[in-house]
């Protein structure tokens, strides 16, 4: 059984309707490509605050 991270920042623009979209869509490939069940894919979104996430050395808050 496949299973899928998908890790972001946070935002007020991504609501519900966005995530299923992105949930249905990284199912039907993954289980397109690995030539499983879409009832066998698992998908996790962790969205993370923008204080908890840095790059380039800086927090995306600053």
């Amino acid at each position: 059984m496949p299973f899928v991270t998908v890790k972001m920042l946070k935002s007020k623009e991504r609501d519900v309707h966005v995530k299923r979209k992105l949930v249905e869509g990284i199912t039907g490939v993954v289980a397109s490509t690995l030539n499983v069940k879409p009832e066998a894919v698992w998908v996790n979104i962790e969205e993370v605050e923008r204080e908890n996430w840095a790059e380039g050395g800086k927090l995306s808050v600053d």
